[in-house]
């Protein structure tokens, strides 16, 4: 059973850090594609960031752009969130998911869009995602 757990969330300063993970079960994360997602209330849930497993590639948002270093650790099973010099504007749920039928990649947030899409359509049986980890910024 393919299940993703984030972890690490938490209340922080403006301007503070945190790392956020993303481990897996059932899978070898590396072999796919991983987006991480934040939703805050009221708004839509939007992708940040994704990782591209095989080829390690690495697309950020402007939004996070130069402050969020995604990255993975094989031995682990896990990829992380590095969250640096965070705003209020950053508060929100924070959730990672992968589409193990490979139909997008990374290249562009190309997966991001994918997985989103699907998502505000009820998903498929070939999406996972986390239950979400809150990350709270503020004084």
């Amino acid at each position: 059973q393919v299940q993703l757990v984030e972890s690490g969330g938490g209340l922080v300063q403006p301007g503070g850090s945190l790392r956020l993970s993303c481990t897996a079960s059932g899978l070898t994360l590396d072999q796919y594609q991983v987006g991480w997602f934040r939703q805050a209330p009221g708004k839509e849930r939007e992708g940040i960031s994704c990782f591209g497993g095989t080829d390690r590639y690495t697309y950020y948002v402007d939004s996070v752009k130069g402050r969020f270093t995604i990255s993975g650790d094989r031995a682990e099973n896990t990829v992380y969130l590095q969250m640096n010099n965070v705003r209020p504007e950053d508060t929100a749920v924070y959730y990672c998911a992968t589409d193990v039928a490979l139909r997008a990649p990374c290249r562009d947030g190309e997966v991001l869009t994918d997985l989103s899409r699907r998502i505000r359509n009820g998903g498929d049986n070939y999406d996972y995602w986390g239950q979400g980890t809150q990350v709270t910024v503020s004084t």
